[in-house]
């Protein structure tokens, strides 16, 4: 029995020792890492901080990767953590237990050495300080030393929990963190046209007096000093940045910053509109010269950089300016119209408290007068007026407003109420000439002076009396020119009707002159037939008169040989009558021989008609002789003889068909 019982203790122990040996195993998966602790060492325990770089007992600065691991049993405890993942996009803080103390004057600690923080020995040798960090992790996987270094991500806070007390610490820490919008960068967009105005929380503190941090390096130039829009907090520092609201602000891009160290306020750009300009007055910068003069003692007015009113104005455009070292004023350089009217208000909003002037004129009435006042400042002489007078506002308040209502006061002692209204222009001509030297001395350029009709006060209706006989003549006046323009339309009306009429008959007319110019035309055209006409029948004629006249001679020659023949023109004469009797008694009806015979007896009595036409015949033939000698015996006129001698020639020359003539005389 003694044996088996030795033989058991043995397998026990054996077995013991077996399992202790065994339990120096360690597998730690690839997706974390073992942080090493040692419960004892010959090296004894950590004397300064809290890692034992040593080998001393303590936490270890080394862990462990992914794998099978021995370490001797009961001396070595490891601590499986997982590792530290940030996100894409994402930004994650650190919180260093052990290192150098923060100087009074840090907030933040400081490390310019570790880069990723996953190197425990070379930050804690290296002078890596304790507390937050102000270097800070972007998106990737990192095997960091949990025991050494707490990691704050928004989605979760990776450390090794070491009492209660730290977790609080370390649970504020990211809610402050969260609430500055930390685990994201700072990401500006053009389309917002906004600033980032930066407050960095560490480093020294400003000088007394000043309230905006100067920038500092920032040129890409030098590296040692390029901070990159304070991304390295370090290399910021070291340039000589200062704590508080810094002059340099944020444009559009996006920032990776550490917001325990910088926080950015948003602000919009300053945009300068076109017809404005934007004076300076600066509350930071060195002090300069002041280039006003020493005749003009109105403040300081400097270089642009400079503390004091900027000499150079900000021309129409969008600027990023920081509102918290300096304020711009806009000063409109178009025309401004202030309006001495209590109802209305232009467009600048510069005469919102102005009314009208009251007045007192020669003749004791007491109107209000409404005026306007164009004006317009140089945008170089801008600086000027903000130098002098804080702004515009202030200027038209308290200068132009007494200046103005106290000249037309002057203005209205001198005139009658009937003047001020009928002599209007005149005022405003003089007022234009007298008022722009006076402006000129305040910077301002005065453009014109508008004068509107004078009211009177509530419940004076003197003024309104008066007002109404002048409209009455007024009236009067109009309509007698009305009437006067009238007469004038009508007489334009007339002569617009008869234009109209003469265009309406302009065809006519054209048609009838053209018409008169052909009848013309043909009127000569048929005076030239007509002449040619009459030629001819002129031509006609006297060949026919002489034709007529020749045959005339030739029967009277025929004739005259006809009257020769019968006995001379007694006969002739005699045998017409008998020729007229014989066609008388023809168309009569008259039986020359009577039907009954009557006889008277014998001889004689048969023989009385016989008797009668005997003697007619014996009449007629002593009358032929009678007269045939008597022809015989005229003697003839040497004209008709020698006519005579032409007919007998013309005729002994014509052809044989002038023997009509012959056959005349022969009958």
């Amino acid at each position: 029995m003694g044996w088996e019982i030795l033989i058991g203790l043995f397998v026990l122990i054996v077995l013991a020792l077996l399992g202790v040996a065994l339990s120096g195993i360690r597998y730690i998966p690839n997706n974390r890492i073992g942080i090493v602790e040692k419960h004892w060492s010959g090296k004894g325990s950590v004397k300064k901080g809290f890692i034992a770089l040593s080998g001393e007992a303590g936490f270890q600065p080394n862990v462990l990767r992914g794998g099978l691991h021995y370490l001797i049993p009961i001396q070595y405890r490891v601590h499986i953590v997982p590792l530290v993942t940030i996100t894409q996009g994402k930004i994650g803080y650190i919180f260093a237990r052990d290192g150098q103390q923060l100087s009074p004057m840090q907030t933040l600690a400081a490390n310019v050495t570790a880069k990723d923080f996953q190197d425990v020995t070379a930050f804690l040798t290296q002078g890596g300080q304790r507390g937050p960090q102000r270097q800070i992790l972007r998106e990737g996987t990192y095997a960091i030393n949990l025991a050494q270094f707490v990691v704050i991500t928004e989605e979760r806070v990776y450390y090794l929990p070491m009492s209660r007390a730290e977790e609080s610490v370390i649970q504020r820490m990211a809610e402050v963190i969260n609430e500055r919008g930390g685990f994201r960068p700072v990401v500006i967009k053009d389309s917002d046209d906004m600033v980032g105005i930066v407050t960095i929380h560490d480093g020294p503190s400003l000088p007394e007096g000043e309230i905006i941090a100067p920038i500092v390096g920032d040129d890409p130039a030098d590296p040692a000093t390029y901070h990159n829009k304070f991304q390295g907090p370090d290399i910021f520092l070291k340039a000589g940045g200062m704590r508080g609201r810094q002059l340099e602000v944020l444009v559009e891009g996006t920032y990776y910053l550490n917001r325990l160290f910088a926080t950015v306020e948003m602000i919009p750009k300053t945009i300068i509109e076109v017809g404005t300009v934007g004076v300076v007055v600066s509350y930071t910068g060195e002090t300069g010269e002041d280039l006003s003069g020493t005749e003009y003692r109105h403040g300081e007015l400097v270089r642009k950089g400079q503390r004091g009113v900027w000499s150079e104005p900000l021309l129409p455009g969008k600027y990023a300016f920081n509102t918290y070292a300096g304020k711009v004023f806009v000063v409109p350089t178009t025309n401004i119209i202030l309006k001495w009217i209590r109802a209305e208000v232009g467009m600048h909003r510069l005469d919102e408290n102005l009314k009208e002037v009251s007045l007192i004129t020669k003749d004791a009435f007491e109107p209000s007068l409404p005026l306007s006042v164009v004006v317009h400042i140089d945008y170089q002489k801008a600086p000027l007026v903000i130098q002098r007078f804080g702004d515009v506002k202030r200027l038209v308040e308290q200068t132009l407003d007494p200046m103005v209502s106290a000249y037309f006061k002057n203005i209205g002692q001198m005139r009658t109420l009937i003047q001020l209204i009928q002599d209007r222009s005149a005022i405003q001509q003089l007022a234009s000439q007298e008022m722009k030297e006076r402006f000129m001395h305040y910077n301002l350029e005065l453009e014109e002076v508008l004068i509107g009709t004078p009211e009177p006060a509530t419940g004076d209706k003197q003024i309104e009396t008066i007002l109404m006989q002048l409209r009455s003549r007024q009236v009067a006046v109009e309509q007698i020119e009305t009437y006067a323009r009238q007469e004038q339309a009508a007489i334009k009306e007339r002569e617009l009707r008869e234009a109209e009429s003469r265009a309406l008959q302009q065809t006519k007319i054209t048609e009838s002159e053209l018409s008169i110019t052909v009848q013309s035309n043909q009127g000569k055209a048929e005076y030239q037939r007509a002449l040619q006409q009459a030629a001819q029948i002129r031509a006609l004629a006297e060949a026919e008169s002489e034709k007529i006249a020749r045959i005339g001679i030739a029967q009277a020659i025929a004739t005259e040989e006809q009257v020769q023949a019968y006995g001379g023109p007694q006969y002739q004469v005699t045998q017409q009558v008998l020729n007229r009797f014989a066609e008388a008694i023809e168309q009569a009806r008259v039986d020359v021989v009577p039907r009954v015979m009557v006889g008277g007896g014998g001889e004689e009595g048969g023989m009385g008609s016989n008797n009668l036409m005997q003697g007619l015949l014996t009449m007629l033939l002593s009358e032929r002789m009678g007269v045939s000698a008597a022809a015989e015996k005229m003697p003839r006129s040497p004209e008709v003889e020698a006519m005579r001698q032409q007919v007998r020639q013309s005729i002994a020359q014509k052809p044989p068909e002038a023997a009509p003539g012959t056959a005349a005389k022969g009958s």
